[in-house]
């Protein structure tokens, strides 16, 4: 291949990577994405959407014991772990197909290769040298793990559980948060005695305490055993599985033990500090604009300290490409973008919690209120517990909503907006929400804040 040039060159495939090259050809840019794996990145290989096809799979597992309650009388002759599988990869491969055709449609030119930046407007892949006007790194993430714990064997991060074409009888989560979370809950559905470590105080420590300590107690309901305040020491593995020893001295065994305490930048080796570009601990260091300290180059997605999330990578990868065509886009702040956790019962929260927006306003400033699904028709139908928590300034505007339940996650939607266009509980209230659904459990909460409860005391 000779040398090419484009107006904007991306490093990196992932949801951050192509959208920004997709975005910089709808506005009349020559654009080029270097991939050294496969288009998709993370979130379609090793994340968002084979995490998500299983889930499904664990939640169809879960409504034969919910169709006793409904009366209809249902059995489970058993899980097929290879089918699981199998559809889960099917359904990968099927939006990787898809997302190639996307890419050639939308005339951005794919390099596959390991790119490594050389300038702040060349790339070297392979032998080859691509040149452009403005790059834009969207290296990704990978599985972090503890200093000297080698994974290999059944010492796994997501990476090889979603890999697996087996379900383990009994799984250690390393972690509460997302991750750790969503696995530990997808196993359980499947029938494995889980037991979450976690060295923070709560499950889903990044969310409000309320949601954490509700998410507990479903937690213990379904039998998926947690230690908080609880730190890991050391693991050994034999015939018999995986032994994890805490710092307690307890010592818990599984089939498997999940490492999922986050996920770190990949920047390393990819030629960033021989041309100029900072690093914090491995994030790229970039300013208002996503532009790094190297002028005409830009970072974006998970190598952004700040949430790792692909709706998040999608909207740096879009704001990129229109501040590079000179236009005059918003970034969302990071409190700001939505997140679901896909548990069983979800989580759906945006904006501060109740303590950091008394942190941040005062004490006296802040108003919340907590709507319980137990008043809620559809929730009762549904079977599920959980509430909605809505976090505003007194006489102001919402800057927070909580949500956990079952398909909780739906609502984030209406969340966002009202969080992100500065909505006061009075504009909400005046809205009409269908019944019966989950939907007006938001309503309800904006009423009850509105001072005109209507179901809500």
């Amino acid at each position: 291949m000779s040398d090419q040039n484009f107006d904007l060159v991306v490093l990196g495939g992932g949801s951050a990577g192509y959208a920004a090259a997709i975005r910089a050809t709808q506005l009349g840019m020559t654009a080029a994405v270097i991939e050294k794996d496969k288009l998709g990145g993370t979130c379609l290989h090793r994340g968002c959407i084979p995490t998500k096809a299983m889930v499904h799979s664990a939640e169809l597992a879960e409504s034969v014991a919910e169709g006793a309650r409904v009366g209809v009388n249902l059995t489970l002759d058993g899980v097929d772990a290879e089918k699981v599988a199998a559809f889960r990869d099917d359904i990968v491969t099927g939006k990787f197909k898809g997302l190639q055709g996307l890419l050639k449609a939308k005339k951005v030119s794919v390099i596959n290769g390991e790119g490594r930046l050389t300038s702040s407007t060349t790339v070297q892949v392979g032998t080859d040298t691509i040149t452009a006007k403005n790059i834009v790194l969207a290296t990704g993430s990978y599985s972090k793990t503890i200093p000297g714990l080698e994974i290999t064997g059944n010492v796994i991060t997501s990476d090889q559980a979603l890999q697996m074409n087996w379900i383990p009888k009994r799984a250690v989560v390393l972690g509460g948060g997302v991750i750790g979370l969503e696995f530990a809950s997808l196993w359980r559905s499947f029938g494995a005695e889980v037991t979450i470590i976690e060295g923070l105080p709560h499950l889903a420590p990044a969310e409000d305490e309320a949601i954490s300590k509700q998410l507990e107690r479903a937690y213990r309901k379904r039998g998926i055993n947690f230690q908080t305040n609880t730190k890991f020491d050391s693991v050994t593995q034999d015939e018999y599985g995986v032994h994890v020893k805490t710092e307690k001295g307890e010592v818990i065994d599984g089939d498997v033990l999940l490492v999922a305490i986050g996920r770190g930048p990949v920047t390393a080796n990819i030629g960033l500090e021989e041309v100029g570009v900072q690093l914090d601990r491995g994030f790229v260091t970039v300013d208002k604009t996503l532009q790094t300290t190297v002028p005409g180059v830009y970072a974006i997605g998970d190598i952004v300290p700040g949430l790792q999330l692909a709706h998040r990578s999608y909207q740096h990868g879009i704001f990129v490409a229109e501040q590079i065509a000179g236009q005059n886009p918003v970034l969302i702040s990071d409190v700001n973008i939505p997140k679901v956790t896909y548990s069983e019962p979800q989580i759906g929260s945006i904006g501060l919690s109740e303590a950091k927006a008394k942190e941040e306003h005062g004490a006296d400033a802040i108003e919340a209120y907590e709507y319980n699904l137990a008043g809620n028709g559809k929730s009762s139908i549904l079977g599920t517990s959980g509430s909605v928590k809505v976090v505003r300034v007194k006489d102001g505007p919402v800057i927070g909503i909580h949500m956990i339940g079952g398909r909780i996650g739906e609502l984030i939607g209406e969340a966002q907006l009202i969080v992100n266009w500065d909505a006061y509980p009075e504009d909400v209230a005046q809205l009409v929400h269908a019944h019966p659904t989950q939907n007006e459990s938001l309503g309800e909460a904006m009423l009850k804040l509105a001072g005109k409860p209507l179901h809500a005391l």
